[in-house]
């Protein structure tokens, strides 16, 4: 990476200046309350910086999906009010994004003070495919900084779109690195060049096509898949095993299948679970019992029962595989964490990676989520990306646009 960094633009001087700053806020939300602030606490450097040194900061966000239109469940009040809660300079959040408020907010901002633009998605032009409408948004964005201004991009999960905030306005402005996209960068370095071996990738969550490319990717780099989640009943499928009721993706058990023929050449062993947790529903209060891997329909719910979780064999043997490692990425849970009855594997995959020596990287997403509902703390791991599908690609080998417009 040779970007510009935020150390050279502070360097270069910004105090009285206009630095457009590309945020991550994407929190969960219960109502109008914050349930994972760790975005917004990732955020918080990079703006404490800028502010420490007078500059004037306009910050662009988004939350959730927006239909290209405002919608009060979507405005990034709820994030905004906890980062001011948590900041040491003065924070506000104007009513929309490019428009009077946006424009009045950033008039009226002094040195050291920062004023966050709405829900940058309320703009339908942000995410549009067409590259002329993008731009015109982008201007708009630009023209709030004045004759002056500089772009921070400091959103790595935002980074693998070609958006207006994140690629357009980084061709508009003298653009920098934020420090959070940069150990993103570097943490994610480490699972893909001169990577301590053994080597343990843990992937969980529901669909095993979302994990196809990065699963193609890893083939002969990786020593060790550990599949867990709902997709581990697509390859359960891929052994011949009956699932019952289970999540299945059933287009893709011949793709499956394929990998399972190819890792032993390439030097890799997918460990797929020996026992799951199945339960009569999906609830969190739903009778359930544990079963070989391959006895599913044996269970005492028959045809109808739905796998939940990786069972205690499981977990057992994955920690173990954990403990052996040098370097570990983990993506996706093992079951349903949110319900007591059905977090036991995501737990002790969690627990594993606290006590393992290994370099160990959470992959964002409800990884993260999944760790701090449990208890865990952010500094008990190597560390926890804040971008899970940036994460991925970049595991796969794309092109991020938002890292490629930077580069020098």
């Amino acid at each position: 990476m040779t970007s510009n960094t935020l150390n050279d633009l502070i360097a270069e001087g910004v105090r009285g200046r206009y630095i457009l700053v590309r945020s991550d806020m994407n929190v969960p939300l219960d109502g109008s309350a914050v349930t994972d602030d760790g975005r917004i606490k990732a955020s918080l450097p990079v703006l404490a910086k800028l502010t420490d040194a007078g500059a004037r900061v306009l910050v662009t966000a988004h939350l959730g999906r927006p239909k290209g239109a405002p919608e009060d469940k979507y405005s990034l009040k709820p994030a905004v009010d906890r980062l001011a809660e948590l900041a040491d300079f003065p924070v506000t959040l104007a009513a929309d994004t490019v428009g009077n408020s946006a424009r009045e907010g950033a008039a009226a901002l002094q040195d050291g003070e920062a004023l966050v633009l709405e829900n940058v998605r309320f703009d339908a032009r942000e995410t549009s495919k067409d590259d002329a409408e993008r731009g015109a948004f982008a201007d708009e964005l630009v023209a709030l900084t004045g004759s002056n201004g500089a772009y921070v991009d400091d959103a790595f999960g935002a980074v693998h779109r070609r958006h207006a905030s994140v690629y357009d306005v980084a061709t508009r402005l003298p653009s920098y690195l934020g420090d959070l996209v940069h150990t993103e960068v570097e943490v994610l370095r480490k699972l893909t060049a001169d990577t301590q071996r053994p080597y343990v990738v843990v992937l969980g969550g529901s669909k095993v096509s979302d994990k196809l490319a990065v699963i193609e990717n890893l083939l002969g780099k990786a020593d060790t898949i550990l599949v867990g989640g709902g997709m581990l009943f697509t390859f359960l499928a891929a052994a011949g095993h009956k699932v019952a009721g289970s999540l299945l993706e059933k287009d893709q058990i011949p793709v499956v299948q394929d990998y399972l023929k190819r890792a032993a050449d390439a030097g890799t062993e997918f460990v797929v679970p020996t026992d799951v947790v199945v339960a009569e529903k999906f609830a969190a209060d739903a009778a359930h019992e544990t079963v070989a891997a391959d006895a599913i329909e044996a269970s005492s719910f028959g045809s109808q029962g739905i796998g939940l979780d990786i069972g205690p064999d499981s977990a057992a043997a994955f920690a173990a595989r954990i403990a052996g490692a040098k370097t570990v990425f983990w993506n996706g849970p093992m079951g349903v964490f949110e319900f007591d009855a059905f977090a036991a594997g995501t737990r002790a995959v969690a627990k594993a990676l606290t006590e393992t020596e290994a370099f160990t990287v959470v992959g964002g997403g409800d990884s993260a989520a999944a760790v701090r509902t449990l208890g865990f703390a952010d500094d008990q791991f190597g560390h926890i990306s804040t971008g899970g599908g940036a994460s991925l690609e970049y595991l796969e080998g794309k092109d991020l646009p938002g890292l490629s417009v930077l580069d020098r």
